[in-house]
């Protein structure tokens, strides 16, 4: 599944191409994806310009004068920009032509992801309003994770998951995260010290970053037909590495499941 920094790469990559360019046709090729798309999107769309692409989370958002069209990957949309004189593939659900020529094409092969339509303010969309600080901003510091992890015996590998504490912090970063901060992704999260906290923020901070200057761990370039792999996964300590050898003590990577996702740790370094 494309996590924060996949998203955020696919928003700079599709930026320069499609803002301050007026929308010239939508094509909605299948509208049964997570949720429907709206059949009145077209005409909602049609011959307006796009002013701003921002994000929320893993949530794009493509503004326009009259509302914001929304759109998550998934676990396994893509996005590119394509022009009109090359095929649909069979997985392109969803095409924004624009006056330049250029096309925003949505492929989605599993169809678990989303494009709607808001025309209010964004915080009060349903899918945006309760979630919780962007990572990279300043308001992520330690006190606040710390304050949030109070009396919680959920584990904190978990707790850095829920996007209503955070957002964007997925499976693979949150454990190459712990792994910096050098804490036991299973230890309740009421148990983390502020010092911890401190040391746990600016891992999530850090890794992020990387990623995203990286082009993600999954995904990199937004302009080809077939894209590429991100350069990231090459620098994962932990994530997918059981039974190797830790990167800082030799001792092997353990794996164990919490809250149903892979986990991945070292049981001397991280306690």
């Amino acid at each position: 599944m494309p996590e924060l920094p996949e998203v955020e790469t696919t928003r700079s990559g599709i930026e320069p191409h499609i803002k301050n360019q007026n929308i010239s046709r939508v094509e909605i090729h299948n509208h049964s994806m997570r949720w429907p798309i709206p059949k009145d999107l077209p005409k909602l769309a049609n011959r307006r310009k796009i002013q701003s692409v921002d994000r929320r989370g893993k949530y794009l958002l493509i503004k326009l004068s009259n509302g914001t069209i929304i759109i998550h990957l998934g676990m396994s949309g893509s996005l590119r920009i394509s022009t009109a004189e090359k095929p649909l593939r069979k997985h392109d659900h969803f095409v924004l032509s624009l006056a330049s020529g250029k096309q925003l094409r949505l492929y989605d092969p599993r169809r678990f992801g989303a494009v709607l339509w808001w025309g209010a303010d964004l915080n009060d969309h349903p899918l945006l309003s309760s979630l919780g600080p962007e990572p990279l901003e300043d308001l992520f510091t330690a006190a606040y994770l710390h304050n949030t992890c109070s009396n919680r015996k959920v584990s904190i590998k978990q707790h850095i998951m829920n996007s209503k504490v955070v957002v964007g912090v997925g499976n693979i970063y949150a454990s190459e995260a712990l792994f910096r901060a050098g804490i036991n992704p299973k230890r309740k999260a009421g148990s983390v010290s502020l010092s911890r906290c401190e040391k746990l923020v600016t891992a999530i901070k850090s890794v992020l970053t990387e990623s995203i200057r990286q082009g993600g761990t999954t995904l990199k370039d937004f302009l080809r037909e077939n894209g590429e792999p991100g350069y990231f996964k090459q620098q994962l300590k932990v994530y997918d590495r059981a039974n190797e050898p830790c990167p800082e003590c030799g001792n092997s990577i353990k794996q164990i499941v919490l809250g149903q996702r892979s986990t991945f740790y070292c049981t001397l370094c991280q306690r």
